[in-house]
């Protein structure tokens, strides 16, 4: 196709600033014209556009407006042809997709492997200990029972599966919750649940909702749900509230985390829980003391039985000799 014409070249001077219409200039020939997006000239302040019969004129106020509507869109189809780095390992992504982590890093997440305490999840390391053909329960379990039936969860709180939650809890990447979802969805499927059950998140206290802008336990809790094809599984996110705000758990010992959480949660819809199996739903569990808390507030409403489903699990390894706890920091 032949250049178009030019029909119109008003001089710089007439609007009293060489210098900046010819870096206009100059930049607008680079990128639309030189580029294919526009058959035509920037001339000072103004465009010429020849067609068959049609001249199209921007002012300078257009084009600014349209430089940086077109950046905007040029920068958001970067994005998404050209991904960023792994969020985690920070190696150059080299597919697309709305989770910015690279598929070594999710190869990585692995379950759960070893002995498991059958109610609260808790690893053990002295399988000696237990008679053949018995449950395995950790010491706390033996000595007092957890008011949930069962907790479990995907993998230990370390690594990868750590730096997944941090997207989520911390920086906001809400597709990671997707796949958590399916994570926390394949643990509960040997957990002894029902057909039937009621999904609730652990809620957040109402000023750290509106810091964070959302409850990942929430978003986690929605994509369990929305990812089975069942209707007897249902979510509820209101019926349990966080009625006042709690200290952070890092650092404190088990009964003082057994005090900062008494009161501290609610079932405000009795009629939501009463006769349910509960399914709790939260992205990591430490010493189960948040979780204990819940389902003691759930049961005295009148729910039949609660279990606890978290993404992550705070183990305790042994190093030389010693128990050392991998806890939320």
């Amino acid at each position: 196709m032949s250049s178009p014409a030019i029909i119109g070249s008003p001089s710089c001077s007439d609007h009293g600033d060489d210098a900046r219409c010819r870096r206009s200039r100059r930049w607008f020939n680079t990128h639309f014209i030189a580029s294919g997006y526009l058959p035509g000239l920037y001339l000072g302040h103004k465009y010429f556009l020849v067609g068959a019969s049609r001249r199209v004129v921007f002012s300078s106020g257009d084009l600014s407006r349209a430089q940086g509507t077109l950046k905007s869109a040029a920068e958001s189809l970067f994005c998404v042809l050209f991904p960023s780095d792994c969020r985690i390992c920070h190696l150059p992504l080299t597919n697309i997709s709305a989770l910015p982590v690279c598929d070594p890093c999710l190869a990585a997440i692995i379950p759960l492997d070893g002995i498991l305490c059958s109610i609260c999840g808790e690893k053990l390391f002295t399988p000696e200990r237990f008679a053949a053909g018995a449950e395995p329960l950790c010491g706390l379990c033996r000595r007092i029972v957890p008011p949930f039936r069962k907790a479990c969860s995907y993998g230990a709180y370390a690594g990868p599966l750590r730096d997944l939650v941090h997207l989520l809890k911390y920086h906001q990447v809400k597709p990671a919750a997707g796949l958590l979802g399916k994570l926390v969805s394949g643990v509960i499927a040997n957990a002894g649940l029902p057909p039937e059950f009621l999904v609730l998140p652990v809620p957040l206290w109402t000023g750290k909702r509106r810091t964070r802008g959302f409850n990942q336990a929430e978003q986690i809790a929605r994509a369990l749900v929305s990812g089975t094809a069942s209707t007897r599984i249902q979510l509820d996110t209101t019926c349990l509230v966080r009625q006042r705000e709690t200290a952070s758990q890092t650092g404190l010992t088990r009964h003082q985390r057994r005090a900062n959480v008494r009161g501290a949660f609610a079932v405000v819809r009795p009629d939501a829980v009463r006769g349910q199996t509960i399914l709790l739903v939260d992205d990591v569990m430490t010493t189960g003391t948040t979780a204990g808390e819940c389902a003691r507030v759930l049961l005295r409403a009148g729910a039949k039985e609660v279990f606890v489903a978290t993404v992550a699990r705070a183990t305790k390894e042994v190093q030389g000799g010693q128990v050392f706890a991998a806890i939320a920091q």
